[in-house]
């Protein structure tokens, strides 16, 4: 041995590439693998199988880690730079890291919790592939619908519970018909105004005009509170002035121009309807409907002065059979019952007053057209909403009204 050459456990000084000798380091035997380099390349491996942008595990990543420090302080490996530094040289000698410090990777993050081995570690079972193992369960069936409570029976109303209501709010909850006639009070009104049509019919003309213009006042009225229309104050006034103009007419002529007289008086004053309509400021549908009234109230005011162009006795007889099927009608009698003894009433009056007259046989097939047309009257005054003042005006004068016709008629046609 030299001088020169170091004894063992000395250092060489004039070696300039030499290393500070440690005499605790433990050599690493040359065919013992590296569990952490093995560990580093399964790490490696599983990176390179993880899906693109997904972190890797806490258990992972704490191996990943603490692999790379441990590996790096104690056995880590370094690529070999051609001089020797790094973990080993190139003959594999283990070197000391602290002299040759590695850089630091500011991405890597150092875990100081304890870990686990990653190789050994078993994933999770699926949350899908557990639920899947169970059979699928059916949706249950809803619960059944409840059955429906069955319907109490309308109990029939009693007379002391409907004695409040009104005579049409009380048909319609007995169950009957809620057309109301006009009853018997007008019936009598209706028998007083025919009275004085037959005591002044054998009289002079013009004594007659009195009972027929006030049939044909009552009826304009009627007429316009049975369509709702009510103050029509223009409308009944130019309605009545109708008919009193077609008795003037009347008055001056013959008996057998009573029709011209009449129609001419319609188209004169069914001009003075449309004049009269065409001041009125409403909508389009209430002046036609006003309209409508007007003329129907004219017509009727017009028909009525029948009575003063027909003949004395026909007036008797017309006016004796409205009055009796009138009283008849207002009897508490069935619907089809109460109609047949009208009729009958009629015909009868019409037979008796034929007697008295002159007209003989012929005063009944009078006498049962005039009832007919009252009884048309009276159910035309028979509504379902009815009042006082539409039973008292239309319920008294439309039967004498609308038998004014009839009664001209048959008047002249049995002389």
């Amino acid at each position: 041995m030299s001088d020169n050459e170091p004894q063992h456990g000395q250092q060489n000084p004039y070696d300039p590439y030499a290393q500070p000798y440690d005499p605790y380091a433990q050599q690493a035997p040359y065919d013992r693998p590296d569990p952490y380099a093995q560990q580093q390349y399964r790490y490696e491996q599983q990176q390179q199988q993880q899906p693109y942008g997904q972190e890797p595990s806490q258990g992972q990543g704490q191996g990943r880690h603490q692999g790379q420090g441990q590996s790096q302080g104690h056995y880590g490996h370094a690529p070999y730079d051609g001089y020797g530094n790094g973990t080993h040289d190139a003959y594999g000698t283990p070197q000391q890291a602290a002299h040759h410090p590695q850089p630091a990777n500011p991405q890597t993050q150092v875990w100081d919790a304890p870990t686990w081995e990653t190789g050994t570690h078993q994933p999770l079972p699926d949350a899908s592939a557990q639920t899947s193992q169970f059979p699928a369960q059916p949706p249950a069936a809803p619960p059944p619908a409840p059955a429906p409570a069955p319907a109490a029976a309308p109990s029939a109303p009693t007379p002391a519970s409907t004695a409040h209501l009104a005579p049409n709010q009380r048909a319609r909850a007995e169950g009957r018909s809620p057309i109301i006639p006009p009853g018997m009070k007008p019936a009598v009104l209706t028998a007083a105004l025919a009275l004085l049509l037959a005591l002044a019919a054998p009289l002079p003309r013009p004594a007659l005009l009195v009972p027929v213009a006030l049939l044909q006042a009552v009826t304009a009225a009627g007429w316009f509170r049975l369509n709702g229309m009510w103050p029509a104050r223009q409308g009944i006034a130019l309605a009545f002035l109708a008919g009193l103009t077609t008795d003037v007419a009347l008055l001056a002529t013959d008996r057998g121009d009573a029709p011209l007289v009449a129609i001419g008086t319609l188209g004169v004053w069914c001009l003075f309807v449309l004049v009269l309509q065409l001041r009125n400021r409403s909508s389009a549908d209430e002046r036609m409907y006003a309209l409508t009234a007007g003329l129907t109230s004219t017509a009727l005011v017009v028909l009525a002065s029948g009575q003063l162009a027909a003949g004395a006795h026909a007036v008797v007889v017309g006016a004796a059979a409205v009055a009796l099927a009138t009283l008849a009608r207002a009897l508490p009698l069935p619907a089809v019952a109460s109609v047949a003894v009208a009729l009958v009433a009629a015909a009868g009056a019409g037979i008796a007053a034929g007697q008295l007259t002159g007209l003989g046989a012929g005063g009944a097939l009078l006498g049962l057209a005039a009832g007919g047309c009252a009884l048309i009257g009276l159910r035309v005054a028979s509504y379902d909403y009815p009042s006082r003042f539409v039973h008292l005006t239309a319920g008294v004068a439309l039967p004498l009204a609308l038998a004014a016709p009839a009664v001209y008629v048959l008047g002249r046609a049995l002389g």
